[in-house]
């Protein structure tokens, strides 16, 4: 048997943070492009693009922004706060994760 879980950030009823925003934070970060990061995920531009601007209006700060050093279209960066959110959200789902596993080997 397997126990399975699932991680997310939620305030006041709402999601602000969960694994599908995790990964486009890291695909973002991977590829510099939230258009390539919605190719990545196989999802449309604009649902890639709500969903970070959803999740920043319920944080109250930027997740990603231009790349102006990139000097291409459309390039697109993690801000310290999006790549320190990204950090901790790996943080709890690691320590999560080995809970899970301890509680695994005791009660199976």
């Amino acid at each position: 048997m397997k126990i399975q879980f699932k991680v997310w950030l939620e305030k006041d009823n709402r999601v602000l943070f969960g694994e599908g925003r995790n990964q486009l934070l890291q695909a973002i970060e991977d590829y510099g492009s939230l258009a390539q990061a919605a190719k990545k995920m196989n999802m449309s531009y604009r649902a890639a693009w709500g969903r970070l601007k959803a999740s920043e209006d319920r944080l109250g700060f930027l997740l990603a922004e231009k790349d102006i050093e990139q000097g291409k279209k459309g390039g697109l960066r993690l801000t310290s706060k999006g790549k320190d959110l990204l950090d901790k959200y790996k943080h709890i789902y690691l320590a999560m994760e080995s809970l899970v596993h301890e509680l695994e080997q005791k009660s199976f």
